[in-house]
């Protein structure tokens, strides 16, 4: 047995089970939950936690479980590493919040300079602070009207982009996220088709899924009118629409063409950015710089931030007083922040994604097999998924999701269910997991795909 040495309290680093899933307390505390919250906020395993460290989440009962979902991206440094608890309870000691434009302190100014430096383009940056993705990626599509007059976003089939009014009208996917909240500011936003190669149309070579996926853009902005689209906002690395990669070469020629017609190219880093698929940002795999980033979620460790980073002549067309929000930059989860770029720089953690994906498709890919229901592998990094569909066709199987990801909860491994579809099971684990953990993780994941898909053993696989 292991313990925990880089993220917070001494925490065992390994699997435990001390009552079943939910204990006795999780489920009193579920009954209370019930009664005094609304239905419409959902939950993916009915626990409560007690204390998180590394890859471990301990839950009321004494349960430790592996995290293989990092509170969706968000705790890649682990839920409580030290350098990042030090500077929180620092900054607590000496003021909670003022209000960034009220009264300013250095760390913000920081944060923005990190990000400046570091996300993707030569050319000089400016950045505003937010404190929610869905927030980011508003007020990207605000500078983008401000600096071209216009009103109109081109987003993609299965994108996610938030839960604000404005986002949903971006986010793809109707059920759950947009049902009953109608009508959406649709009339501004028009949306081009991903290039998603397991699904398109005559399954050609990825090079021709390109060629058609941007003539596709193309005739979008001709129908709507180029002097009508202020930006093109597009996750390099589809998140919540099944982590969709974009086959090689999509992503700059598509900002070729879009500012070929002066239309701003926004790269929404929310989910894949700060370390996660095994690069600093997700878009520097295939050189894609976009005018304007959005981070959120990894960038401050758990402490709500988000990030609007671009070109500074940009950024520039708000006035005065037109960015902002009273909690956004909250000093707090600046100095969290710091401590994060502090931590990523220091133990390599985009160095560690990478030996994550080698790990997972290691265990898992010998399972590919779309005759007998494993259509995909795919992602990069610490962010991958795998799709189930019908066996010998592409028909989605949302169900056997379910059932892998229920067996895997049962055991004490927490994984998710994404896509448009609801048929992939992501697996976004702590950049700071332990090997021999994330091994023991595996093997419940590959037994309950095993035991649900119709999926035979591979020659060689683990007994």
């Amino acid at each position: 047995m292991t313990s925990d040495t880089t993220s917070g309290a001494a925490v065992p680093q390994t699997r435990h089970l001390q009552t079943s899933i939910p204990g006795p307390k999780s489920r009193a505390l579920q009954e209370q939950r019930d009664a005094a919250l609304p239905d419409g906020l959902g939950r993916t395993l009915p626990v409560f936690v007690d204390r998180m460290a590394g890859g471990i989440i301990v839950d009321v009962d004494g349960n430790r479980i592996v995290d293989l979902a990092s509170g969706i991206a968000v705790t890649s440094v682990g839920a409580s590493h030290p350098e990042v608890v030090r500077r929180v309870t620092e900054q607590a000691e000496r003021f909670t919040h003022t209000c960034f434009l009220v009264t300013q302190y250095e760390a913000y100014v920081r944060v923005a300079e990190w990000l400046n430096a570091h996300t993707p383009g030569d050319f000089t940056k400016t950045t505003a602070l937010f404190s929610t993705g869905a927030e980011a990626v508003e007020n990207a599509v605000k500078i983008a009207r401000a600096a071209t007059g216009r009103p109109g976003v081109i987003v993609f089939s299965n994108a996610y982009h938030g839960r604000t009014l404005f986002t949903l009208a971006m986010t793809a996917k109707d059920k759950p996220y947009k049902t009953g909240f109608g009508p959406l500011p649709t009339e501004q936003v028009h949306r081009a088709p991903f290039p998603e190669p397991l699904r398109w149309p005559g399954a050609p070579a990825p090079e021709r899924v390109v060629d058609e996926a941007l003539q596709a853009f193309e005739d979008l902005v001709a129908e709507v009118g180029a002097d009508e689209i202020a930006c093109v906002v597009i996750e390099p690395i589809q998140g919540e629409g099944g982590f969709i990669v974009p086959p090689a070469g999509f992503l700059p020629r598509l900002a070729d063409l879009a500012r070929a017609h002066g239309i701003i190219v926004v790269g929404d880093e929310v989910q894949a950015g700060l370390g996660r698929t095994g690069t600093l940002f997700a878009s520097e795999h295939d050189g894609f710089v976009p005018d304007i980033v959005c981070t959120a979620k990894a960038l401050a460790g758990g402490m709500p931030l988000s990030a609007v980073t671009g070109r500074a002549e940009i950024m520039a067309a708000v006035g005065a007083g037109g960015l902002g929000g009273t909690y956004a930059g909250n000093p707090l989860a600046c100095e969290a922040a710091l401590g994060v770029f502090e931590v990523m720089e220091r133990e390599d953690l985009p160095g560690r994604a990478r030996a994550i994906e080698q790990q997972v498709r290691a265990t898992l890919a010998p399972l590919v097999d779309p005759d007998r229901g494993i259509a995909e592998l795919r992602g990069r990094g610490a962010m991958l998924a795998i799709e189930f569909v019908q066996p010998g066709r592409l028909e989605p199987a949302p169900e056997v999701a379910a059932a892998v990801a229920k067996a895997c909860h049962e055991q004490g491994v927490l994984v998710l269910v994404c896509g448009t579809f609801g048929n992939v099971i992501r697996l976004l684990p702590p950049l700071v997991i332990e090997e021999d953990l994330l091994t023991d993780a595996l093997q419940v994941l590959y037994d309950a795909i095993r035991a649900h898909a119709d999926v035979a053993q591979p020659a060689g696989a683990p007994a």
